[in-house]
């Protein structure tokens, strides 16, 4: 890990957070991360989510601590004061190979929109129960985070008519490897950070998109240096955002191909990881 300078105090840094096990934990956000996020912005910082999940996944209690905007579906979807700057979704036959493939193997899956969830109707009880096993291992006596995600579910029959820029799959019976290709060489997969408990599960995305395209989209709107930048992340599809960014932090945890990319470390949400990381970089 190599060590990095205090910024200066006329240096503008524009800072991307991924939400699951880096800014938050089972969808609670601990007050030493709201304070930093609110005392960077403070400083004169731009601090952004940039997170795998849709905006239809971002409840008030993530979005509270105010943001200067979002990159969504691991870089589909590019928010900035309220202005779409990027909003890429799957085409229509590509829609409908992934739908196809994912029924015939009998699949729980979400199609992530911006506005809402799409499940099947088939599908629906199993995927609430998946969804409530894995935030009942949040820890005792904290609000569980489930809401976020069940609160936007819409049974969808003609899901394919669906406009979506992701897939989370909770379970299959065949991994999602062979599910890829089965639908083509346009779709690629990613680990699921909820459904991790042994199930056949991840998420596909078009291929050639990551959260490294929404910083770049970010940046480039706002004017700041790739120089300038700074990524904190924890999952598989942080990768691309670590290695593009000024300075990549990985989480405490995360896997070694992650470690290896990243400039230094953090703690996990729990420790309040990014109030250390944000002092050691002069951001707050």
């Amino acid at each position: 890990m190599s060590s990095t300078p205090r910024t200066s105090a006329a240096t503008i840094r524009a800072v991307f957070l991924d939400v699951d096990g880096t800014y938050a934990d089972y969808g609670i956000v601990p007050e030493g991360h709201v304070h930093a996020v609110r005392a960077a912005r403070a400083a004169g910082h731009k601090v952004l989510l940039c997170t795998g999940r849709p905006v239809s996944m971002l409840p008030a209690a993530i979005l509270g601590a105010g943001f200067d905007g979002l990159v969504a579906s691991a870089g589909a979807y590019v928010e900035v004061d309220g202005e779409v700057l990027l909003d890429r979704r799957f085409p229509a036959g590509l829609a409908a190979r992934t739908v196809a493939a994912l029924d015939a193997h009998d699949a729980v899956y979400v199609l992530e929109a911006q506005d809402s969830l799409h499940v099947a109707p088939e599908a629906e009880a199993r995927l609430r129960a998946i969804i409530e096993e894995h935030f009942r291992r949040a820890p005792a006596g904290q609000p569980k985070g489930s809401s976020a995600i069940l609160g936007s579910v819409r049974v969808t029959p003609d899901r394919a008519a669906a406009a979506f820029a992701k897939v989370s799959v909770f379970e299959a019976p065949v991994p999602m490897e062979r599910i890829a290709r089965e639908i083509g060489p346009d779709i690629a997969v990613v680990a699921n950070s909820i459904a991790n408990e042994g199930r056949h599960a991840g998420e596909l995305y078009q291929r050639g998109i990551s959260k490294a395209n929404g910083v770049a989209a970010v940046i480039a709107h706002f004017g700041i240096e790739r120089e300038n930048t700074v990524a904190v992340g924890d999952g598989q599809n942080d990768l691309e955002m670590i290695a593009f960014a000024g300075v990549g932090i990985a989480i405490e945890g995360s896997s070694p191909e992650l470690l290896a990319l990243a400039d230094r470390t953090a703690a996990p949400p729990h420790r309040e990881g990014l109030v250390d990381a944000f002092t050691e970089l002069g951001l707050i």
